[in-house]
């Protein structure tokens, strides 16, 4: 079956949804993860007008980002408190270091939230602690240097498969675990906002597809938190979308058209 532009698709069995009606059921959740491909503007732009659309049903929105670390909360904070212009906020934030895609694909989504008065969160941990889990394990971080993560819950068998189809070889133990450490990383900053500002906002979640297909990563991670009222939504330019590739990997899919190519990463 061909979908048109502007369509949601149910993974089960892969029929066409009501648009209003699933944006407002899917805006009761409490979490709601919009997976991305970094480079595609369009997955971008899909990001803002899906987060624009529940931020009608739930004006008490939280919108929290895999791209900044927590180290640097304080600059998102001065951005949406309108402390910052574009230039300043990308320096301070140390975009091109910490991210290095083209800041025009993500500004609009930064301008929504600092026009929304939509707190931006940092969802990542410091890049060395992925690293180092993945190559030495968890146990052996000084709790100090853990940047405030409880443990990963262990991977399900089906997480491992997942990863190595996408690899395309059997994946490590050490990969898997670094892996886990962003999935719980991401999981760990979600909750702790959700308790800060109140378990009545309603969070967004900015995040890699690839850390919540299936619910295998983040939403695996967010579970063991006793966080799980969370749906998950991606995009595909795909016109026809076969039902054994896409059963139960999200709770919706978008229909959008690519019109650019993809963006280049900084590889500072």
């Amino acid at each position: 079956m061909k979908h048109k532009r502007n369509t949601w698709i149910e993974t089960f069995k892969g029929s066409e949804l009501d648009k209003a009606k699933f944006m407002k059921e899917i805006s009761k959740k409490q979490v709601v993860l919009l997976g991305e491909r970094h480079d595609i503007a369009e997955i971008h732009r899909w990001q803002l007008h899906t987060a624009n659309y529940l931020h009608a049903f739930r004006p008490k929105m939280l919108m929290g980002f895999e791209m900044f670390p927590v180290r640097l909360q304080s600059v998102l904070d001065r951005w949406t408190a309108g402390e910052l212009g574009t230039d300043e906020f990308l320096k301070l934030a140390q975009w091109e270091k910490v991210w290095g895609f083209p800041p025009e694909i993500y500004l609009p989504l930064f301008h929504f939230c600092r026009q929304n008065c939509v707190p931006m969160i940092a969802l990542n941990c410091y890049r060395e602690l992925v690293t180092r889990v993945g190559k030495e394990g968890w146990d052996a971080i000084p709790e100090d240097e853990r940047d405030g993560l409880s443990p990963s819950a262990p991977p399900l068998k089906a997480h491992k498969k997942y990863l190595s189809n996408i690899m395309g070889r059997e994946v490590e133990d050490r990969f898997i675990r670094a892996q886990q450490t962003w999935d719980r990383a991401f999981a760990c900053n979600i909750k702790k906002a959700l308790d800060k500002f109140g378990h009545d906002y309603l969070m967004i979640g900015i995040i890699g597809k690839g850390h919540l297909e299936y619910g295998y990563g983040t939403p695996y991670q967010l579970k063991s938190l006793s966080v799980r009222d969370v749906a998950v939504l991606l995009a595909s330019a795909k016109e026809e979308l076969k039902l054994k590739e896409i059963k139960n990997i999200a709770d919706g899919i978008y229909r959008i058209d690519i019109v650019e190519k993809p963006a280049e990463r900084n590889k500072k």
